[in-house]
């Protein structure tokens, strides 16, 4: 056999092929965002299967015919456009990233929050403090950041968070209320989102909210707007993560909503037991979590297993996304026992239910 079409060169050359595209993928990434950005991608997809001539992308978006070559040539390496007969036509991947919101909500937030910060992420991994939210200011954690991040940055940010979390919410909601509790401890609250939903779901419910000062600040405002402040009472704490700091307790149900892959599996187990602490008897604790390793289509485990850098370089320097057999032995070591788990809740999401594994079933 001629030694050019050996099958190990060819696998070889299709390995470095591979490797290039990793070399390569930051000028890329910022290639292909300002396609998007500039509207080119979007005037060559209004031109349909014809396709545009240079000229004619720059007449339509006032990028200089040189910038518009650069970058259609960049997203015809990475099969974002074809060329035919001179003129760029819109692919299919170029269409999601075009259309798609989970491509748009990623994208977004890997630009406006991490693409600077991700620089120091060697710092962070040596040190264990998110080295790159430095690029925004100096705080221990992003969320302590939260309320002061530029505009840009802050947007982005909770769009990837509501984007993943608010999908699941509905689904959630069937499982916690069937137990019908009285009372919801919702820990680490964020903007309020799911304490709302709690009220309007179920009118006997009351929620309390934990979160630090800021967040529940934001979250008051939105309560306050849908006129349910008098079933929901925010619960401010300056450090969830001292151990001496007891939760407030009784509740019927506690819940944490992305909400463990926040910090160390130190901080996770301290957390489950407080958590733990919480409940009246009978109650259940409930997580609802990503699990890269519990998800359906490859294309999910890919974008979680890749946000776990965000944590190390701007979230707080030593969280991750979990496989859910971490976070499953972190349950049972803090004195819980797993009811049930449930799959495929929104995009992706597992809800694990516990109780105490001194109540009584």
């Amino acid at each position: 056999m001629d030694k050019k079409f050996d099958s190990g060169e060819t696998r070889s050359l299709k390995a470095r092929y591979e490797d290039q595209k990793i070399a390569f993928a930051p000028v890329v990434f910022q290639a292909v965002r300002l396609l998007r950005d500039l509207n080119i991608l979007k005037v060559i997809e209004g031109a349909g299967k014809t396709g545009l001539e240079v000229e004619a992308i720059s007449e339509q978006t006032g990028v200089s015919c040189y910038g518009v070559t650069v970058l259609c040539e960049t997203g015809l390496s990475q099969d974002v456009l074809e060329m035919k007969d001179d003129c760029y036509i819109l692919t299919r991947v170029g269409h999601f990233l075009l259309n798609d919101e989970l491509t748009k909500v990623n994208m977004d937030f890997v630009n406006d929050v991490c693409y600077e910060g991700l620089f120091r992420l060697d710092q962070a991994i040596e040190t264990g403090k998110p080295s790159g939210l430095e690029v925004f200011g100096r705080w221990p954690t992003i969320y302590d950041a939260l309320s002061r991040l530029p505009d840009k940055a802050r947007k982005s940010w909770f769009a990837f968070d509501h984007f993943y979390s608010d999908s699941a919410f509905p689904d959630a909601l069937p499982y916690v209320f069937g137990l019908k509790p009285q009372s919801l401890l919702d820990i680490g609250a964020n903007t309020g989102k799911f304490a709302i939903q709690c009220v309007r779901h179920d009118p006997d419910v009351h929620v309390t909210m934990m979160d630090l000062p800021g967040q529940l600040a934001k979250a008051k405002e939105n309560i306050t707007a849908q006129g349910v402040d008098d079933r929901i009472t925010p619960y401010p704490v300056r450090d969830l993560l001292d151990p001496e700091f007891a939760f407030p307790g009784g509740f019927d149900a506690v819940w944490m909503s992305q909400f463990l892959v926040c910090f160390s599996e130190d901080q996770v187990l301290s957390l489950l037991e407080r958590g733990k602490e919480a409940l009246a008897p009978q109650g259940s604790l409930f997580i609802l979590d990503t699990y890269w390793d519990r998800q359906q289509f490859e294309i999910a485990a890919y974008c979680l297993i890749n946000s776990s850098p965000y944590f190390t370089a701007m979230a707080n320097g030593n969280s991750r996304m979990y496989r859910f057999s971490k976070i499953e032995a972190l349950v049972l070591k803090a004195g819980l026992r797993i009811e049930s788990v449930d799959d495929g809740l929104g995009i992706g999401h597992t809800l694990i239910r516990c109780r105490a594994n001194d109540t009584q079933a």
